[in-house]
C-alpha cells in the first residue's frame, strides 16, 4: 500500500498493491494493521456502504455532525467518478479548503477521509458503483448538507449543468456561507 498526503489535514491517497497475472488482478483493499502502521490512524470500520448511480449523477455534498461524525475509506468498484471533499473541522489548519481527485476501477485508488469533511462526488462514466466503509454509524439527525452547485465553492463537476442529476435534497441544502454561519 503507498499512501500519498493531499493539502488537506489528514486526509489521505491510497494506492493499494495491486497483483496481476493471467487470470485477472487481486489486491487487498483494507488491511487494519497495515492502515494502522502506515498512517498511524485506527479507524474502526462499523458500516460498509455502495451505491449505484449513472452517468451526471451528483451526490453530496454532505457529512454527519457531532457524535456521529463519520470517517470513510472510499473507493470505487465500476467505473469512474470525481470525488470531491472539503475540511469543516474549525480548528484544523486545513478549514474550509477542499481537495478533488478521480478514483475510478482503472486506478483503484482510493480516498480516507477524516471525521469533519464534507463530501460528494459526480459519476463521470456511463455508470459507477461507489463503496464505502465508515467508522460511525448513520444517524438521520446529524446529517448535514450543502447544495453541490454552490457558486462559492466553485465546484466543476465534469457534467454540464443540464446532464447533472442532483436529488431534491441536495438541491435543497444550504449554501457554503450558510452553513459556515451555524457552524
Amino acid at each position: 500500500m503507498h499512501i500519498t498526503k493531499t493539502n488537506l489535514n489528514n486526509c489521505l491517497i491510497i494506492q493499494p498493491d495491486i497483483f496481476k497475472d493471467e487470470r485477472g488482478y487481486f489486491f487487498e483493499s483494507f488491511n487494519q494493521q497495515r492502515f494502522e502502521e502506515a498512517t498511524g490512524i485506527s479507524p474502526h470500520f462499523v458500516q460498509d456502504n455502495e451505491s449505484q448511480s449513472q452517468y451526471g449523477t451528483i451526490r453530496g455534498l454532505h457529512m454527519q455532525t457531532g457524535k456521529w461524525s463519520q470517517a470513510k475509506l472510499i473507493r470505487v468498484i465500476k467505473g469512474k467518478v470525481k470525488d470531491v471533499v472539503i475540511d469543516m473541522r474549525k480548528d484544523s489548519p486545513t478549514f474550509k479548503q477542499k481537495f478533488e481527485i478521480e478514483l475510478s476501477e482503472d486506478n483503484k485508488t482510493q480516498l480516507y477521509v477524516p471525521k469533519g469533511f464534507l463530501h460528494g462526488f459526480s459519476v463521470l462514466s456511463e455508470t459507477a458503483i461507489f463503496s464505502y466503509k465508515c467508522d460511525n454509524y448513520y444517524h438521520k439527525v446529524a446529517e448535514t448538507g450543502v447544495n453541490p452547485l454552490d457558486k462559492t465553492l466553485n465546484i466543476n463537476w465534469g457534467v454540464s449543468a443540464e446532464e447533472a442529476i442532483i436529488s431534491g435534497k441536495d438541491k435543497e441544502a444550504r449554501g457554503f456561507e450558510n452553513i459556515l454561519k451555524r457552524w
